[in-house]
């Protein structure tokens, strides 16, 4: 038996429960929505969260297609899957809530604080405290593009046999920014993995499909299910020092680059121009390496940040990428 938000649910059982979370000043209330599943058998706990920022889609799907393959009877341990987090900011479709607060960076919160600071203190008391492992998924913020890929810290042999076994294109070690969901966890000792693929306020069929197979695969390396895959995991290129390059004057930009495009130093990424018919100056990279992720928006401002690379060596052939399915 565990309990979730003051719900009950028993071995081999699937509940939908609403944690209340604050009233609109319309007085309708909002609740935090939660699906937990609880198990056949002991095992670990992991949680899978989404939209944390209000305009990150992706996740909200993926969750939604892991939910669709989990039965209770042969889950060994417990999945707790919250959606949609930062319920304001889905519907509102922005990445905030309504003080401007990100919530990402309220954690771990407080019950007597801002709405963001008592959403993360909710969610750390009600979802987080439960768990023995953590995945967050994310998109993008507004304007860019990121690869499928997996943040975490690689120097944890527990994170880096989970981040392995998720599967995507790249796993990049990533220092834990302050607030964050993740650095709250990991000081409780959960082992978290970020997934960040995609845009904002789209779906990517791509960044959809190695979200819900990593997500499975995690679970079938933590030995709570036993899943038949259908293709071969990507072996993902490991990730330890990245950058961005950034815009040495205004213009507008012509990227020549695309997703998991290996690059070599002094290549052109892409060329700025002047709209009134001015010089135009071509965009280089600093070195060799992997995009993982790129601005969108033609019109840059200098020092914008335009092509986010990681700094890494890797086979000629090297497939980043695969085709969406």
């Amino acid at each position: 038996m565990i309990e979730i938000g003051g719900t009950k649910i028993p071995p081999a059982q699937q509940r939908r429960i609403e944690i209340p979370v604050a009233r609109l000043p319309t007085q309708t209330m909002l609740s935090l929505p939660v699906v937990a599943i609880n198990g056949f058998a002991d095992g670990p706990t992991l949680w899978v969260s989404a939209a944390i920022h209000g305009d990150e889609l992706n996740g909200v799907e993926i969750i939604h297609r892991v939910l669709q393959q989990i039965s209770p009877h042969k889950l060994r341990g417990t999945l707790i899957a919250v959606p949609i987090v930062n319920v304001f900011g889905f519907i509102e479709q922005s990445r905030y809530l309504p003080d401007r607060r990100d919530l990402n960076r309220s954690f771990p919160g407080s019950k007597r604080g801002s709405l963001a600071s008592r959403l993360a203190n909710l969610f750390m008391e009600e979802i987080v405290s439960r768990s023995t492992h953590g995945i967050d998924l994310h998109t993008a913020s507004a304007h860019r593009h990121n690869l499928p890929q997996i943040r975490a810290n690689l120097y944890d042999p527990i994170t880096y046999q989970c981040a392995k076994a998720f599967g995507a294109p790249a796993i990049v070690h990533s220092q834990i920014r302050d607030g964050s969901l993740r650095q709250a966890a990991t000081q409780k000792g959960i082992p978290v993995l970020l997934y960040e693929a995609g845009e904002a306020l789209r779906f990517n069929s791509q960044a959809i499909h190695i979200g819900v197979e990593g997500i499975l695969r995690v679970m079938a390396a933590l030995d709570m299910y036993d899943f038949q895959f259908q293709g071969v995991s990507l072996d993902p290129i490991e990730v330890k020092t990245t950058l961005w390059v950034r815009a040495s004057r205004s213009g507008m930009l012509q990227l020549q680059v695309e997703l998991g495009e290996r690059v070599y130093k002094r290549q052109i990424l892409g060329v700025i121009s002047d709209a009134f018919g001015g010089a135009s100056f071509k965009v280089r990279s600093p070195g060799d390496g992997v995009v993982l992720g790129y601005q969108q928006n033609p019109l840059v401002n200098q020092g914008d940040a335009i092509v986010h690379l990681a700094i890494v060596n890797i086979e000629e052939n090297r497939v980043l990428l695969p085709p969406p399915s």
